[in-house]
């Protein structure tokens, strides 16, 4: 992962507490614009999205992971330790942006949700990506597939269909 680039949010900093899709994408976008981008990772493991392949790059990274992670530094933190929660809490505190996409009230347990940061940094910009926001379905995880068959748009019907369908193939297969 890069980073370095100048734009408009030179100078911020942001704690990239998400993975997969939609705050990596997110982060990316930050970064893109400037945005100094420090994603916290599981040491050993990292983000699921790097074992995402084929394809992959030729240092076999994958190329879904690489691409929306571009522009960003890495920091190998266990949250189940005191030791790694104390070091993304020092992390967050030093952010001007804190994004995350847990189920909500993970971070909160951890010490590192918004009340008990902004309670030392309130200047910090702290945003939650959740599938489901907080009422009904908020313990869902926010997997796209999910979403799409939640919201009547992946079906299988085998008598149609050689496998179940998503919201990404053919729309006129939805016409009958």
């Amino acid at each position: 992962m890069t980073t370095g680039v100048a734009g408009p949010l030179q100078g911020i900093v942001v704690a990239d507490f998400s993975r997969v899709l939609a705050g990596p994408y997110a982060t990316m976008l930050l970064g893109d614009l400037g945005a100094e981008v420090i994603k916290v990772e599981r040491p050993g493991q990292g983000d699921d999205t790097r074992a995402w392949g084929p394809p992959y790059t030729e240092q076999r990274q994958s190329t879904y992971f690489a691409g929306v992670n571009r522009n960003k530094s890495t920091r190998a933190l266990d949250l189940g330790t005191a030791d790694g929660r104390a070091a993304a809490r020092d992390l967050a505190l030093s952010a001007d942006v804190v994004i995350e996409n847990f189920k909500p009230g993970a971070l909160q347990r951890m010490g590192l949700g918004y009340d008990a940061l902004a309670a030392v940094n309130p200047r910090l910009v702290y945003c939650s990506i959740t599938g489901f926001g907080a009422g009904a379905g908020r313990d869902l995880p926010g997997y796209d597939l999910l979403v799409q068959a939640m919201g009547g748009h992946t079906e299988c019907r085998p008598d149609v269909y050689d496998a179940c369908v998503n919201c990404c193939g053919d729309t006129e297969n939805f016409c009958y």
